[in-house]
């Protein structure tokens, strides 16, 4: 697995003082060994990391294989699959799970790595790096509604973060020109924060529908949590098939994994 199959933060060397690095980062849908419908879009291998969209069981691990070689070239990462649900649940990693069913997680150990997986949803990555705490957030319209993002934030605030000293990239979602819903999904956002109108756009052909901004809802409600320190945002997955998996657009798709974490004490 190369570099070049990576999309990362636009971030400032990530340091909290004490010498510990983080790591993060977003794959994308090549240079894996994946078949159509879940290959690169070339027809060569497609990095496909999810064990439940019907792709081979053979191919995903090869997959999860290659990624856990990269990064063992940094640390010996310890890497779970979060069971995703569409839901607001967030788990600290660093207790003892019975269940990993939940949409984000967040750590404050060195090699728990932290990580969503995504193809139009958007993925959240978190870091304080002055207190040490990382987190992964996955956020599709429901979740986001519902509050996953702010329970992120307050479960990282639990184990010593502050929200003003948080980091959020977006990383690579469905973008606003793409993402139609309807007017009951704009009136759980609009109900809740008019402020979140101007996240959508009347689709003037098609009566009822509007054209949701998912960066800009995760961006107010990033902020009204407390978070400022907001980057990313600049990606569209349904229109990029040459980089990106999109439901939306193919239906059977793969998925792209985004990930965080500390890496050891050097």
């Amino acid at each position: 697995m190369s570099s070049d199959f990576l999309l990362k933060p636009a971030w400032p060397q990530l340091s909290n003082g004490v010498g510990a690095q983080y790591g993060a980062f977003t794959t994308v849908r090549a240079g894996g060994v994946s078949h159509a419908p879940y290959d690169d879009h070339f027809g060569a291998g497609g990095f496909n990391l999810a064990d439940h969209v019907g792709d081979t069981i053979d191919n995903v691990v090869r997959n999860r294989t290659r990624l856990a070689e990269y990064l063992s070239e940094f640390s010996s990462p310890d890497l779970q699959w979060l069971s995703q649900v569409h839901g607001t649940t967030v788990l600290n990693l660093d207790e003892k799970q019975g269940s990993l069913v939940a949409d984000a997680c967040i750590s404050t150990r060195a090699n728990v790595v932290c990580a969503v997986l995504t193809a139009d949803c958007l993925p959240v990555l978190f870091c304080d790096r002055k207190h040490g705490v990382v987190g992964a957030a996955h956020a599709g319209w429901r979740g986001l509604a519902a509050g996953v993002l702010e329970n992120t934030v307050f479960k990282m605030k639990q184990a010593g973060a502050y929200p003003e000293h948080i980091l959020a990239w977006l990383g690579p979602a469905i973008g606003p020109s793409k993402f139609e819903v309807g007017k009951e999904v704009r009136e759980q956002f609009v109900g809740a924060d008019t402020s979140t109108a101007l996240a959508f756009t009347l689709n003037k052909i098609r009566p009822g529908k509007f054209y949701a901004d998912i960066y800009k809802l995760a961006r107010i409600r990033l902020q009204r949590a407390g978070v400022e320190q907001i980057s990313g945002g600049q990606f569209c997955t349904f229109s990029q098939p040459d980089k990106f998996y999109s439901y939306r657009r193919d239906g059977v798709t793969g998925r792209m994994a985004s990930l965080i974490w500390i890496k050891s004490q050097q």
